[in-house]
Formats: structure tokens, C-alpha cells, sequence
């Protein structure tokens, strides 16, 4: 290969480098300006579309046939979120008992749970189980030219199908974390204390420790914040997809991998903001 091929090749190579990049950058300006046309139209919602968001939320939660399909969204969450204490648990009694310290269990449990591990199970079962059905439910429709017939009625379109789901996911998205965390809780105490024996009131103290209000309401804002990117990101490829039911799969897809990876940035970014780079736990002296 002569000098002139392989400059040829490399630019060739950084052209389509150059194209990609430019390609992600206006797909994430499309993101943005959805989520902005989407908090626009929440007065709107609010005022107008209530009964909308009603039905949604009972969508969300629970759904049709959820005895079928475990429990809705909140046994989803509960669920995966129980598994994960479990796992969790053990393997921090385990690293603990290397060193001696397994009486700290409840303290390492605790923290890990609200702090980083049930947040990040919640938003994941979340983007798996609703995510999923915001984008093929605009999907569908677009392909359908249901969203063109909204708009040449009149009925605007964005309000009335994204600002409605964002909404009812801001609504039921605490009392469905909080079934997530009580159950991590549990979880990990059955674990500790039932199965491997670690004394309940040493694992009662050091638990109670590391819980404070302020981490509690930074899980919780943790959570909202992660249900409104999911609710932004797939509600946009959704509303955006083309191509036949073919596009609409491929949106949907595209929509779950695209909102993996912005919760798992998200929470590392929120994670050391909130709960900075240093440990504090305040009944323990670490402030």
C-alpha cells in the first residue's frame, strides 16, 4: 500500500469518525429539546389532561393482567431489588469476615442499599418495564400516523402523550422506590441475621447509624431524577421512530441501551455530588 493509499484510507476513516460524532451530538440536541417541549407542556397536563394521567399511572404501577405479569412495575422493582440485597449482603459479610469486621455488616449493607444500589435496580427495572412501553407505544402510533392525526385535529401531540407519562412516572415513582428499598432492607436483614447468624441488635445499631434524613431524600431525588430521563429518552425515540413496526423494535432497543448508559453517568455524577468523594456517616464520627 503506497503513501497516497493510506492517506486516502485515513481520511476516509476520520471523515466517518467526524460524521458519527456530528450525528450523536444532533441526536442529543433532539433529546434535549424534547425534554424541553415536554416540562412546557406539563401545565398543560395538569390542567387539561388529568384523567390521562390517572389512567397512566394505573398503567405504570400496575397494568393489565399484573397478577401475571408479577405484580406490575412495583413487584418488577421489588423484586430485582430484593435479589440485589441478597447478592449484596452476602458478598459484603463475606469481604467483611476476611477482616474481621462482619459485626459491621448492617452499617456496609445500609449504605450500599440507599446510597448507590437500590436507586440504580429502580430506575433499571424502570427503563426495562415502562421505558420499553413509552417507545413502542409512540412508536406505534407514529407509524401509524396517529400523532399526525392529533396534531391536524389540533391536540398537541407532545403534551398529550410525553407529558402525560412524564408526569404520572413522577407520581408514582416514590411510593414504588420506597416498596424497592423496604425491600432491599428486609433482604439484606433476613440475609445477616437469619442465614448467617450476625447478632440482630449489633446489625440494628449500626444500621440505624448510617440512615439519616438527608441520605434518605438524596436516594429518593436520586430516583426522580433517573425516572425523568428515562421517561425523556423513550418517550424521544418513540415519538421519533420510522420505518414500520421494523423502526418502531429498533427504537426501542436503541431507547433501553441509550438510557443504561445515561443512569449508570447520572448516578456516578450524583453519587459523588451528593454524597461527596469521602465517606460520612455521622453517628459513626465520619462527617
Amino acid at each position: 500500500m503506497t503513501t497516497t493509499d493510506a492517506g486516502v484510507r485515513l481520511k476516509q476513516l476520520s471523515k466517518g469518525t467526524v460524521g458519527r460524532l456530528k450525528g450523536s451530538f444532533e441526536a442529543l440536541d433532539g433529546h434535549v429539546m424534547f425534554g424541553v417541549k415536554m416540562f412546557a407542556g406539563v401545565p398543560l397536563v395538569l390542567t387539561r389532561y388529568r384523567k390521562h394521567v390517572i389512567t397512566e399511572i394505573g398503567n405504570i404501577s400496575f397494568g393489565k393482567a399484573s397478577l401475571l405479569s408479577g405484580g406490575g412495575t412495583i413487584g418488577v422493582v421489588a423484586g430485582m431489588a430484593i435479589v440485589a440485597a441478597v447478592m449484596v449482603s452476602i458478598e459484603i459479610h463475606r469481604a467483611l469476615g476476611l477482616l474481621g469486621f462482619t459485626a459491621l455488616s448492617g452499617l456496609a449493607g445500609s449504605i450500599a442499599n440507599t446510597q448507590a444500589l437500590a436507586p440504580l435496580i429502580a430506575s433499571l427495572a424502570i427503563a426495562a418495564k415502562v421505558g420499553t412501553g413509552f417507545t413502542a407505544q409512540l412508536g406505534s402510533m407514529r407509524v401509524s400516523e396517529e400523532i399526525d392525526a392529533l396534531d391536524v385535529l389540533g391536540v398537541p401531540s407532545i403534551p398529550f402523550l410525553a407529558s402525560v407519562r412524564m408526569v404520572a412516572m413522577l407520581v408514582i415513582i416514590a411510593p414504588v422506590y420506597m416498596v424497592g428499598l423496604l425491600g432491599a432492607y428486609l433482604a439484606s436483614r433476613l440475609v445477616i441475621v437469619n442465614m448467617l447468624g450476625e447478632s440482630s441488635g449489633t446489625y440494628d445499631y449500626y444500621f440505624r447509624q448510617s440512615i439519616t434524613p438527608e441520605f434518605f431524600a438524596y436516594s429518593v431525588l436520586m430516583t426522580v431524577i433517573f425516572s425523568i430521563l428515562i421517561a425523556v429518552i423513550c418517550c424521544s425515540y418513540g415519538y421519533n421512530a420510522g420505518g414500520g413496526p421494523e423502526g418502531v423494535g429498533r427504537a426501542a432497543g436503541t431507547a433501553v441501551r441509550t438510557t443504561i448508559l445515561t443512569i449508570a453517568l447520572a448516578a456516578m455524577v450524583l453519587i459523588f455530588g451528593l454524597y461527596g468523594l469521602t465517606p460520612t456517616i455521622p453517628g459513626m464520627g465520619l462527617e
